[in-house]
């Protein structure tokens, strides 16, 4: 009866570790010349009518260029994650990833909060209730830390990380955390209350969902993208 428990415990901890082990390694969604893992939001494939593949760049295709705006998700729903890929903005250029993002009739915003992509000189969004709406920002709701951020200009390429852990997000851009709350939270329920989110029914209701990356209609790339966690 020993032998056979000890046999139990050590399968169980092997499973253990194998969860902890696919957990710990990284899905590459973009490698610079493959798409894995991403789909159109409200598509069942990618959006190649939206986005392109261009000089080892994922990059939106414009509608002046003939584009359908249409965010891309992936096809896997996350709780805890960790997020990664750079980006670079056109002048004016506008995008944003957004996490725990319920599909939905209702663009990915309406549920998921968001990291914003900006040039933070020349779009409007840079100045308006600044700095709540610039490059690094949860959108709309903690703008603290902006003004003091490696911040790469239109044209240069910025390099972003999201975590989520145990409800605990932080917002990282160039190596430097930006800053971080609790999922949750009644200091996240307070700024809800105080943003343009106030009155939308389910937003940032999710305890798991996809990570999007924003078309927003300007021209934006991304490359080296990938995200582990479960």
């Amino acid at each position: 009866m020993k032998n056979n428990n000890t046999l139990l415990l050590g399968a169980l901890l092997g499973v253990l570790m194998v969860s902890a082990q696919a957990e710990d390694k990284w899905t590459v969604l973009f490698d610079g010349k493959k798409v894995a893992g991403l789909r159109g939001y409200g598509q069942k494939v990618f959006p190649e009518k939206s986005w392109k593949v261009e000089g080892g760049t994922l990059k939106t295709i414009t509608r002046g260029q003939g584009g359908q705006p249409c965010d891309l998700l992936t096809k896997i729903s996350y709780t805890d994650f960790e997020f990664e890929c750079e980006w670079k903005v056109s002048p004016k250029g506008n995008s944003g990833i957004m996490y725990r993002v319920k599909e939905t009739n209702r663009p990915a915003y309406f549920t998921g909060p968001e990291m914003q992509v900006l040039d933070d000189e020349r779009h409007p969004d840079g100045k308006a209730n600044f700095p709540l709406r610039t490059a690094g920002s949860l959108y709309d709701m903690i703008g603290k830390g902006m003004k003091q951020k490696k911040y790469n200009k239109a044209g240069q390429w910025n390099k972003v990380r999201i975590v989520c852990k145990d409800n605990n997000v932080e917002h990282w851009l160039n190596g430097q955390k930006l800053l971080a709350y609790k999922w949750g939270s009644d200091e996240v329920t307070a700024m809800i209350k105080k943003s343009k989110f106030k009155s939308w029914k389910g937003f940032m209701q999710e305890p798991k969902g996809h990570i999007a990356i924003q078309h927003h209609g300007e021209e934006v790339w991304y490359r080296n993208i990938r995200v582990r966690g479960k």
